[in-house]
């Protein structure tokens, strides 16, 4: 595997969403998106496996997101990302077993709908959750509103995980 090879891509559509607080799915100019909105942590959850081409290194998880009413050039959406390893009796799937979270910061452009690409890095092992080649995971994204200066939802468009 060459490096930065991606490892998996989710749009909007692969969404899980958690039982509360959670992330609306909806259209912009008929892209999909997930709105999160700016006075509440709101959070997206997606499941997948880890393709067996991964090599047990770090991840670099890019989101892609654009906002709804902010056109303040230089405000921010502060995202939390984090791992849960299911993989083989690894996670009882009646409860969340999360990794801590990691800030990714998304910049608002003076244009609204206009993207940005925020990036978060994780090494292996904890900070991973320890998820391996081959096993069922789910990463969440949560929308920090405390943590956000800009105005209107967050729009997500969606993530890429690439290994570094």
């Amino acid at each position: 595997m060459a490096r930065e090879d991606t490892l998996l891509i989710f749009t909007p559509l692969h969404n899980e969403p958690p039982a509360s607080s959670y992330a609306t799915i909806d259209l912009r100019n008929q892209h999909p998106v997930l709105d999160f909105d700016d006075s509440a942590d709101e959070s997206a959850v997606f499941s997948a496996v880890m393709p067996r081409n991964y090599n047990g290194g770090g991840v670099t998880i890019y989101v892609t997101g654009s906002w709804s009413s902010d056109t303040d050039n230089g405000h921010t959406t502060q995202l939390e990302v984090s791992f849960e390893r299911i993989g083989d009796g690894q996670q009882d799937i009646d409860s969340d077993g999360f990794a801590a979270a990691k800030d990714c910061t998304l910049t608002v452009d003076a244009i609204s709908g206009k993207t940005d690409v925020g990036s978060v890095s994780f090494t292996d092992g904890a900070e991973m959750d320890s998820v391996a080649a081959g096993e069922l995971f789910r990463l969440k994204v949560m929308c920090d509103a405390s943590g956000s200066t800009s105005t209107g939802d967050f729009e997500l468009l969606s993530i890429e995980i690439k290994e570094t």
